[in-house]
């Protein structure tokens, strides 16, 4: 096969992948601009009433605020912890890394069924499920080896010398930490903690576990519409989604750069 013949192969997977990848995405949005009644693609004409209807919507006004606050909590408990983790695993010599890697990255092996479960028990047996700070805390607690892993990535790239030259100035840990490390792994807190965001904001099952009727979040509010019937809001709910996933690479870009970041994959 010439070279001629393996780029035409080579881009022919790619646009085949890019238009595979993308069809659902450009339906959802068509069918969510319908005038009809009825979720159709192509849509029964150009309207922006059902953006309109989940707008003044209070029950999902309310679950999107809940989604929102259980992803700002994730952030919260999930950023401290995963910056650290990952820098510590890549950057010092402990005992027992390895084990603490795979403890680490637990939440991967255990399926989110069963991590729903035991989560929902736990959180029943100490009185506290009904509340929306328990989900935000369970979702960091899943998603973890999302940030750990990007902060790792940005941490083995990171100059060891630089620590070492803020050391020679007089720099003690602290400041070493604050003023050299930190800022040299920010792209990777930056890309997990987005990361988290929209997997918090996105998360169902355990979400379907660890709520009841008066803390639903957005994707739970979603199902729960869907079992009665399926109209045009869902599609229009369902690009609200989409709106912030690339909300979130926008962000990325901007704020680190998406060479920068597929560079430390």
């Amino acid at each position: 096969m010439t070279s001629r013949s393996q780029r035409i192969v080579f881009w022919s997977l790619v646009w085949f992948s890019i238009i595979v990848l993308s069809l659902p995405t450009v339906i959802v949005l068509g069918a969510s601009v319908t005038a009809g009644n009825i979720i159709t693609f192509p849509p029964q004409g150009f309207s922006l009433k059902w953006y309109e209807q989940i707008a003044m919507a209070r029950d999902l006004r309310q679950a999107f605020g809940r989604s929102i606050h259980v992803s700002l909590i994730c952030l919260a408990v999930s950023v401290p912890v995963g910056t650290l983790a990952g820098i510590a695993l890549t950057r010092f010599r402990l005992r027992f890394s390895s084990l603490i890697q795979v403890y680490l990255l637990l939440p991967f092996t255990i399926p989110l069924i069963g991590s729903g479960i035991g989560m929902m028990l736990l959180f029943g047996s100490w009185g506290i499920l009904g509340s929306v700070w328990p989900l935000g805390v369970a979702l960091a607690v899943i998603n973890l080896p999302f940030i750990i892993w990007s902060v790792s990535s940005s941490a083995a790239a990171l100059d060891g010398d630089l620590e070492l030259a803020a050391a020679s100035c007089g720099a003690g840990r602290i400041e070493a930490f604050l003023h050299v490390t930190l800022p040299g792994v920010m792209p990777g807190v930056i890309t997990g903690g987005l990361l988290m965001f929209v997997l918090a904001m996105s998360e169902f099952l355990v979400s379907l576990l660890l709520t009841d009727a008066r803390t639903v979040t957005l994707p739970v509010q979603i199902y729960n519409n869907i079992r009665s019937i399926i109209t045009p809001d869902l599609a229009a709910v369902s690009s609200v989604f989409v709106v912030l996933a690339l909300l979130a690479v926008w962000l990325l870009d901007r704020l680190v750069g998406l060479e920068i970041f597929l560079k430390s994959k």
